[in-house]
């Protein structure tokens, strides 16, 4: 063997010894997980059902992963700000989103639409809770039931119904339910459910679509009146409650969920451990109470069937979304 081939020998010696050196520290890495704070971003603001979920879960996965694993509230432009920001982050499993159901129609009514790919730019991870949506009314109204509701609309009464906003999913099954029984109420948006919360129990607005959870204390006292749930039954939170598509109206199927994202690229071994690690959590007595306390399920689905779901709302929603033009405030 020559000097030159010799090199050439050495050479290829020493980057094959390179490329095995980093693979074997990639992996170790990989495997190591996690190895330093786990950032959680809720695209919220601090105080909601969202970030009072996601600091739920970021304490029990901290516990249980052994180490630091903290909510980073980045609220903005009805979600997407949060969303965007972790779709750019680094797929290592230091930066996760975690979203409500609204991260797959958000894109959709934003005026100009938004830089991200909900099907394509994140990992879905593991779904982590769902709820249905719930129509209440006020007790000045007079309303006792959707019977009662579809029968004065249809009568010639001007009726409305609050939602948290323009685009969002009250909205959305509001102008759902106006289509499937027939009738034209009309939308009152809020800067969030509160404020429409109280204008019903001001007498103000005769209807309101909320989550369990926001009217769970009204509800409670008999404050206001829940008239329906939009799931495809009733909710074990709220049995005595009857489901639009029970009482007929069987396109008005629309459930709230809560999920774990990563970014496109997340390594399957990074998913696995944090969907195994919330499938431990999310069976733990003091969090199966605690989601009760916002009226929450605590149901677990993995990665694969969340990003189906995901899939499944933008394309449904997208298409009651233009057919009603609607937009976000």
């Amino acid at each position: 063997m020559n000097r030159l081939t010799r090199r050439r020998a050495t050479a290829v010696a020493a980057l094959m010894l390179g490329a095995g050196l980093l693979a074997h520290g990639a992996a170790q890495a990989q495997a190591a997980w996690p190895a330093k704070t786990v950032t959680i971003v809720v695209a919220y603001p601090a105080g909601g059902d969202t970030d009072a979920m996601a600091r739920i879960y970021a304490e029990k996965l901290g516990q249980r992963l052994g180490q630091a694993v903290v909510v980073d509230n980045r609220p903005g432009a009805t979600g997407t700000l949060g969303a965007g920001y972790v779709s750019k982050s680094p797929a290592d499993g230091y930066t996760l989103l975690f979203a409500p159901s609204t991260f797959a129609i958000a894109p959709l009514v934003l005026k100009g639409g938004v830089p991200m790919d909900v099907n394509k730019d994140f990992t879905p991870i593991t779904q982590v809770g769902a709820s249905p949506l719930l129509l209440v009314a006020s007790t000045q109204s007079g309303l006792k039931d959707v019977k009662s509701l579809v029968a004065q609309a249809k009568g010639g009464k001007e009726l409305a119904y609050g939602s948290s906003g323009s685009g969002s999913p009250m909205h959305i099954v509001g102008e759902m339910f106006n289509k499937a029984a027939g009738i034209k109420m009309t939308h009152v948006p809020y800067k969030g459910i509160a404020p429409g919360l109280a204008d019903l129990l001001g007498g103000h607005l005769p209807t309101v679509y909320a989550t369990p959870g926001a009217a769970a204390g009204y509800l409670a006292d008999r404050k206001v009146v829940p008239l329906a749930v939009t799931g495809q039954g009733r909710s074990p939170i709220l049995p005595e409650v009857p489901s639009l598509v029970e009482l007929g109206y069987k396109d008005v199927d629309v459930t709230a969920w809560w999920g774990l994202f990563g970014p496109r690229g997340l390594p399957q071994d990074v998913a696995k451990k944090i969907d195994a690690t919330m499938r431990e959590v999310i069976k733990m007595p003091d969090v199966v109470a605690k989601l009760g306390t916002m009226a929450v399920t605590p149901e677990i689905a993995d990665g694969a069937t969340l990003g189906r779901t995901v899939a499944n709302d933008h394309a449904r929603f997208g298409k009651v979304i233009k057919e009603f033009g609607i937009q976000a405030d």
